[in-house]
């Protein structure tokens, strides 16, 4: 009797047992297609907001920067990379630029910034902001509102005119701001205004770089129609409003015309030896070489 009774509890644990295991298949068979589904929903958003983010960046952030693809790569439900290549145009010379590998999961993205602030090169003798991948030299600007600059505040238009048969890009700082038709008047025609330069963080120079962002955008087209998108672009890369430089310039200027509104800085491009009308002129406080290219006779030039 009490063996048939043991036999009858085993025998109804493995049927309970069994049930539990079915139960457990079945449970874990609808929740899989639903976590999947959930997964890959919010890894979508992250990726698409991440995209945005990334060309937002380059359109008010990255001074003659162009995205020449970006891609998602690494993807699962659970998140992935994005993969953003670019280059510079040098007057019709494309140059190579960093690589950025940015990332994102359900709830976070994040930008490559280590890609994106320049690396620092010092020595007894020479200092100088680079790309980290390329090595190319990085042009940097000057804000008008800041007196003291480590290493100074360079001018190298002297030496760049004196190169012979190369094409480059220089960021001129102005002495104070001026508008787009004052600048107009006073850079040769011979030479590409291919970023305006508008704001940057106020941050102390004097000890070193800060690696603070300039913020400016690319003018070709209709220069007004370029403003108003930078503007925008503003707005939606600062939709909370906690970037103070963002809100300041817009709060200073939301009742400007373009024609009213003042320029710190443009980035050029051009051929050497046109650069050299700009050598000693007074509204240039100062000028930084970024990327060259030697002149090759099967490639076009712009100017």
């Amino acid at each position: 009797m009490e063996t048939s009774l043991k036999g009858a509890l085993k025998k109804a644990k493995r049927k309970q047992l069994l049930k539990i295991v079915i139960t457990s298949i079945i449970v874990v068979l609808i929740l899989l297609p639903i976590l999947y589904k959930t997964g890959n929903y919010f890894a979508a958003k992250s990726s698409t907001r991440l995209h945005e983010q990334l060309f937002l960046h380059n359109a008010i952030a990255e001074p003659n920067i162009q995205i020449d693809s970006q891609v998602t790569s690494n993807s699962s439900m659970f998140g992935g990379n994005i993969v953003t290549n670019r280059s510079k145009n040098i007057n019709g010379y494309l140059v190579q630029w960093s690589t950025l590998t940015s990332s994102y999961d359900w709830l976070r993205v994040d930008i490559d910034y280590n890609e994106l602030i320049p690396g620092f090169y010092w020595s007894d003798t020479e200092f100088y902001e680079y790309d980290k991948q390329t090595k190319n030299k990085v042009a940097t600007f000057y804000n008008p509102a800041i007196q003291t600059y480590y290493d100074g505040v360079q001018n190298e238009l002297g030496e760049i005119s004196q190169m012979e048969n190369y094409v480059a890009e220089v960021a001129v700082s102005f002495d104070q701001p001026y508008t787009l038709q004052e600048i107009q008047a006073k850079i040769p025609d011979n030479l590409n205004i291919v970023w305006l330069y508008m704001t940057s963080p106020m941050a102390d120079e004097s000890k070193g770089p800060a690696g603070v962002p300039v913020y400016g955008f690319d003018p070709a087209g209709s220069p007004k129609e370029a403003y108003t998108s930078f503007v925008s672009a503003l707005k939606k890369y600062d939709a909370n409003g906690n970037n103070k430089t963002i809100q300041e310039f817009l709060n200073s200027n939301k009742n400007k015309q373009f024609d009213e509104v003042k320029i710190l800085g443009v980035m050029l491009t051009g051929q050497t030896q046109n650069f050299k009308t700009l050598v000693d002129q007074d509204f240039i406080r100062g000028a930084s070489v970024g990327a060259t290219a030697q002149i090759v006779p099967y490639i076009k030039l712009e100017k």
